[in-house]
């Protein structure tokens, strides 16, 4: 198959998507049984609306991986021990590494040049977390002495930042974790510093902890506690391994190696035009070795210049680790 990161246009991302496509329909055993449950002939596969996109409830009940590949190493959602959990194996985690490297580059500069800290208490308290392996991968590549992680320690988060106030700080935070953090800021009659090389990137994730708010509400709270205009989003989750990133406005780009399509909530096989709101379809060409080609439970709308928003989940659909706020 060719090679994801040199994909530079819509030609190549097709030619890409359909060899990965024909590659995953004749090496991963559960693609290949839902495409020929659809009666999908793969011959006739010729465009990225024709190819089948398996619903994202299968990683919770099978393996989906390539019969070529072996994997030690699998991320599981976020959820009570009660629920049925997805898995999402990795047989490359070398792969996953470049993808999020250079999804972080393009959207916000080299990890070599930041401080990164955690406030992803959820996320740090179980195991097999897709988000922690990411911020993990971008500490090491930053090797910078301050990085760390917070639990529910912020008076020691925020002596910190504004230490670093005139140092280039990723804060990768939790929505409810970033909002218990200025509550707790507040109540203490502290503040934050003003800080223009301070970036916050919200990862989503109220699960529940807070008033319902929409996502723009969220972000300006976020923007006037932290004084800093760079309030950013990071939208993924177990079953992907690549990244799209809000730089504002709760409008996502994604990286040249992966697609948002909208399908109609009612009709799986229909699409939606740009700017009517209907499911997210994600296209992952960095899951080589399980399914590039995922219907999801979220809600969205497609903008113009290859953006996209999500607006929520489908209704009746599971609450998960990464549930995005309903705008």
């Amino acid at each position: 198959m060719e090679n994801i990161f040199s994909i530079q246009t819509n030609q190549d991302f097709l030619s890409a998507a359909l060899a990965t496509f024909r590659y995953q329909y004749e090496n991963v055993e559960i693609y290949r049984k839902f495409v020929d449950f659809l009666n999908v002939n793969p011959d006739q596969v010729n465009s990225l609306i024709n190819i089948p996109f398996l619903p994202i409830e299968m990683f919770k009940n099978h393996q989906i991986l390539d019969k070529n590949a072996n994997a030690d190493l699998f991320f599981q959602s976020s959820g009570t021990t009660q629920m049925n959990l997805s898995k999402h194996y990795i047989a490359d985690t070398n792969l996953y590494e470049e993808s999020i490297y250079k999804s972080f580059e393009q959207f916000i500069g080299k990890p070599e040049d930041f401080i990164f800290l955690g406030l992803l208490p959820s996320y740090l308290e179980k195991q097999n977390s897709s988000l922690i392996y990411m911020v993990d991968y971008l500490m090491k590549k930053s090797a910078k002495p301050e990085n760390g992680y917070f639990l529910y320690n912020h008076s020691e988060l925020f002596e910190l930042l504004n230490q670093l106030k005139n140092k280039k700080v990723i804060l990768f935070g939790v929505s409810f974790a970033l909002l218990d953090f200025l509550d707790s800021v507040e109540s203490l009659k502290l503040s934050v510093s003003e800080s223009q090389s301070l970036t916050v990137i919200e990862t989503g994730g109220m699960k529940g902890r807070k008033e319902e708010m929409t996502k723009d509400e969220l972000l300006k709270i976020l923007q006037n506690g932290f004084k800093t205009e760079k309030i950013y989003s990071e939208y993924s989750m177990t079953e992907l391994l690549s990244q799209a990133y809000s730089l504002g406005n709760n409008e996502y780009q994604c990286p040249n190696w992966m697609k948002i399509m909208i399908r109609n909530a009612e009709d799986p096989f229909s699409y939606e035009q740009e700017g009517r709101t209907g499911a997210v379809n994600i296209i992952d060409l960095a899951n080589t070795h399980s399914c590039s080609f995922i219907a999801t439970q979220d809600l969205g709308k497609t903008l113009p210049g290859d953006r996209f928003q999500v607006l929520g989940r489908i209704d009746h659909s599971d609450i998960r680790g990464c549930s995005l706020l309903v705008s």
